[in-house]
């Protein structure tokens, strides 16, 4: 696995979990601002940027361990974290089975279930098809609005460049792990403080979805930003800035 830190190493470690078809890059925006106040572990899930593809089916709960796993291997004991999209489910299994360790809890344009796994589905039957490249339209229409990829052609370009540098096989398995997973009715044992953000212009994984999931958190927090899916990208400073106000 892929991993490297950045920003204070005095400061408590935030694990930052990343999309479905990106990488830990896609964390870059926030680096410079949290790693002021934080010690930052990026890393990229199996198949994606920089690490190897994990053999066999994977699952939201497998994941997790593996982000638990190169916590442990890195001597890490407490942490916070904070995850977008596929990054947010793994956030919820850790809310409940990784609490003891867990010190605040971010959670960004996500969603506990997927009720209609429609779009994913036929995506994953045209890359079995045609190959990853064949979807990339698609999935940047859904990461950012139309009006930011006008004004942003050098961002659309290196989210281009690292969607690329995801495999079929990484991106077909851990969408699968999206479609089956289900954690609606485990949200309630979600102890540690949370904070649940959403882009009000996200097609991905709407608004409602995600104040589905504050309201069945006990105490959890929602807001909402003027962004798409890639909130942390299309709304960086928004987006650091309500992380760092709720994780300090």
């Amino acid at each position: 696995m892929y991993y490297r830190w950045e920003g204070n190493s005095e400061r408590p470690v935030l694990l930052l979990s990343h999309s479905l078809g990106a990488c830990c890059q896609m964390w870059q925006p926030q680096v410079k601002t949290l790693g002021e106040h934080f010690h930052l572990l990026l890393y990229d899930h199996p198949g994606h940027g920089q690490s190897e593809e994990f053999s066999g089916k994977l699952t939201i709960e497998q994941l997790a361990r593996t982000a638990l796993g190169l916590l442990d291997d890195l001597g890490v004991e407490t942490f916070h974290f904070c995850g977008l999209s596929l990054g947010g489910m793994i956030g919820m299994w850790l809310g409940v089975h990784g609490a003891s360790r867990l010190r605040r809890l971010v959670i960004s344009n996500t969603a506990a279930r997927i009720a209609d796994t429609d779009l994913l589905a036929k995506r994953l039957e045209r890359i079995r098809h045609e190959d990853l490249p064949t979807i990339e339209a698609s999935v940047l229409e859904r990461w950012l609005t139309e009006d930011f990829r006008s004004r942003e052609p050098e961002t659309v370009a290196w989210l281009r460049e690292m969607f690329a540098q995801t495999s079929a096989e990484g991106y077909i398995a851990a969408s699968e792990a999206v479609c089956n997973f289900d954690f609606e009715d485990s949200l309630k044992q979600i102890a540690v403080p949370t904070l649940v953000l959403a882009g009000r212009q996200d097609l991905a994984t709407p608004v409602d979805w995600n104040a589905s999931i504050a309201r069945r958190i006990p105490e959890a927090q929602l807001q909402t930003l003027d962004a798409a899916h890639l909130a942390n990208i299309e709304a960086a400073q928004a987006y650091s800035q309500a992380v760092m106000d709720f994780l300090s």
